[in-house]
C-alpha cells in the first residue's frame, strides 16, 4: 500500500462549554461537519463528535480489511453490516481516554463455514491498522462476527 495522507481543517468559535467546530476535509466528502462539547458529552443534536469520527474509521478500515480477507478465500461477501462503538471513560490519573473499540459483523457471504469466517475476520482484525492503533494505545479491541 503505497503512502498516504489526509488532511481535515478544523474551525473552533467561543469557548468549550459553549462553542462549536466545523470539520472540512480536502477530499470535500466532509463539509462543514458540525461538533461540540455537548454532542460529544450528551445528545449529539445532529452534530458530530471525534469519537464519532473514530468509530467510523475504524469501522470503514475494518469492514474494507474483512472485505480482502474473504476475497482472497474466493468468497467475496455478498453484504457487510459493522457497528462500532469507541468507548471513552475516566481513567485514574489520566484523565479521559478512548478505552475501547467493539466492532460487531453481520456477514452475508456464501460458501464459507463460520470456521472460515472467524479466521478470515482474526486476519482483518490483524491487518486493521485502526485496530492495531487502538490496541498498542491500550484500548481493548474486541470484534466479533456472525453470518446473516
Amino acid at each position: 500500500m503505497p503512502h498516504i495522507e489526509r488532511t481535515v481543517h478544523v474551525g473552533w468559535d467561543g469557548n468549550l462549554a459553549r462553542g462549536a467546530g466545523t470539520l472540512d476535509g480536502e477530499s470535500g466528502a466532509l463539509a462543514r461537519l458540525p461538533f461540540s462539547l455537548p454532542s460529544r458529552i450528551g445528545d449529539p443534536g445532529g452534530k458530530t463528535s471525534p469519537e464519532e469520527l473514530l468509530a467510523a474509521a475504524h469501522g470503514g478500515c475494518i469492514t474494507m480489511s474483512l472485505a480482502g480477507e474473504l476475497t482472497s478465500v474466493e468468497a467475496p461477501p455478498g453484504r457487510l453490516e459493522v457497528a462500532c462503538t469507541i468507548v471513552m471513560d475516566e481513567v485514574e490519573g489520566q484523565g479521559h481516554q478512548i478505552v475501547g473499540s467493539r466492532v460487531e459483523i453481520v456477514a452475508r457471504v456464501d460458501g464459507v463455514d463460520d470456521a472460515t469466517l472467524q479466521a478470515a475476520v482474526e486476519r482483518a482484525d490483524a491487518g486493521c491498522p485502526f485496530s492495531q492503533l487502538l490496541k498498542r494505545a491500550g484500548a481493548a479491541v474486541t470484534v466479533t462476527a456472525r453470518r446473516a
